[in-house]
């Protein structure tokens, strides 16, 4: 064998035939590159004969130029049709109707270099192109086609931050004005079948639960009956007209369902969307005073503000009503919407624990107080959305709640707080932590209850 590892010439001859294993080859830096002779080049025009490149195991390796007189330099080859892409020559108007289908990889190979090769070229198409592809991250078919519940209140606060509002909304009749067009949307949303769908209104009554079976229309209209009331403290037309028109929430109702002009699908949709627009509006151009306005339920009175916090409270509850009935999701208002009804209701214990207690439904009073001193209380911790933490009076509904006076406690989630005040679950079956006193837990979960209606 030779040096370098192979067999001398003269075994070359006895093995000829077999497979030779090559020996190593040396270092690219000490390779003698001008020593190498160059393969001949083929003609101009004509594709390299097959084997007359030798294959090249390091591709990073360059050959040095060789000096070689300028005009005996051929023309380089053509590369094979099959390693190269031809690039097609459009004119301007169809290589920027493909920039869509571009930003959506749609175009064949030969149109994507034709569209990237004017891209270097063309400003404004190139500029239209970042925009196209951009907007391609935005198609997502697998996102909710919901829109975020809070859009409408972003875009809002998003405007007024740029332009105030000449008359703002009053913050008090804020929560109506949400409830409503979250009510309206979904309303719009719904189809003309969908109207008809059964509804069961449910609310409690003394000591037990009480329904009612109407329709999607229905519901609407109850809203609409309830909320005139509120027209007329406002001098604004009542959907009943004028005269004997009762002034209970629930006779009301039961009137505009027996009146032949109620209409009975989708059309009852109009007249409470512009009755609601017309509260607002009229509230917002009356000023500060009006929001102490009286605002009567005929066995009681709210002052306007409440009475709006009251109604915001009943379209949040009655759209999650019509939302069972037709499937569709509806989620609980902002937390400081929610907290000012859950403060609403918690305002409003005192007096339904002492109408309970002129009825023989709650325990007698045990230590009576005189007009705004702390008297026997029940501490009402909220927890979660719009929680708080409120202390109920027992005893008298001019008594001032009291830490120092708590002899109880419940704990409970605000939404499902809200479920026991409008009548959806029982007093027995809320899920409440609690301590301290039995009877005086137990009298305040009844009065919860108790605020519901029709």
């Amino acid at each position: 064998m030779s040096g370098d590892g192979r067999e001398s010439e003269g075994g070359e001859e006895e093995v000829r035939g077999a497979r030779r294993i090559p020996g190593p080859r040396g270092a690219a830096d000490d390779l003698d590159l001008e020593s190498v002779p160059l393969p001949p080049l083929p003609p101009p025009g004509s594709a390299a004969p097959a084997g007359s490149v030798p294959e090249q195991s390091t591709p990073e390796q360059s050959v040095p130029e060789q000096s070689v007189p300028e005009q005996s330099v051929p023309e380089p080859p053509e590369a094979p049709e099959a390693l190269m892409t031809s690039v097609p020559d459009l004119p301007h108007r169809v290589l920027k109707a493909l920039l869509g289908a571009w930003a959506l990889s749609a175009c064949s190979a030969e149109e994507t270099a034709a569209v990237e090769e004017h891209l270097t070229a063309c400003a404004p198409c190139a500029d239209e192109a970042l925009r196209l592809r951009d907007a391609v991250g935005l198609l997502h078919t697998d996102g909710s086609l919901d829109l975020d519940p809070t859009l409408r209140s972003r875009v809002i606060d998003g405007c007024l931050g740029r332009r105030p509002a000449r008359i703002p909304v009053p913050e008090w009749a804020a929560p109506y004005d949400a409830e409503t067009a979250r009510l309206d949307a979904l309303l719009r949303d719904i189809g003309d079948s969908e109207w008809h769908a059964p509804v069961r209104l449910r609310w409690f009554e003394e000591e037990r639960e009480v329904s009612r079976r109407t329709t999607v229309a229905g519901v609407i209209g109850h809203l609409t009956a309830v909320d005139g009331l509120l027209s007329a403290a406002l001098g604004l037309d009542d959907p009943l007209g004028g005269g004997d028109t009762p002034l209970d929430p629930t006779e009301r109702t039961e009137r505009y369902w027996s009146s032949k002009r109620r209409p009975p699908t989708r059309a009852v949709r109009e007249p409470w969307r512009a009755q609601s627009h017309e509260l607002i509006r009229t509230a917002s151009f009356a000023g500060r005073n009006v929001a102490e306005a009286s605002v009567s339920y005929g066995a009681f009175a709210l002052p306007l503000q409440d009475a709006l916090l009251d109604r915001a409270f009943e379209c949040w509850v009655h759209g999650g009503d019509i939302a069972d009935a037709v499937d569709y999701p509806y989620e609980a208002p902002s937390a400081a919407h929610l907290h000012r009804m859950i403060d609403l209701a918690a305002r409003l214990l005192p007096a339904a624990l002492a109408g309970r207690r002129r009825s023989g439904l709650a325990g007698p009073a045990k230590d009576l107080v005189t007009a705004g001193a702390p008297g026997r209380s029940v501490h009402l911790e909220i927890e979660g959305h719009g929680g708080g933490d409120w202390y109920i009076a027992l005893d008298s509904p001019a008594a001032v709640g009291s830490p120092e006076r708590a002899v109880a406690q419940v704990a409970l989630d605000g939404v499902e707080f809200c479920r026991l005040a409008a009548g959806h679950i029982s007093p027995v079956e809320a899920a409440a932590g609690q301590e301290g006193d039995r009877e005086a837990i137990r009298d305040v979960l009844f009065a919860t209850a108790s605020l519901s209606r029709l």
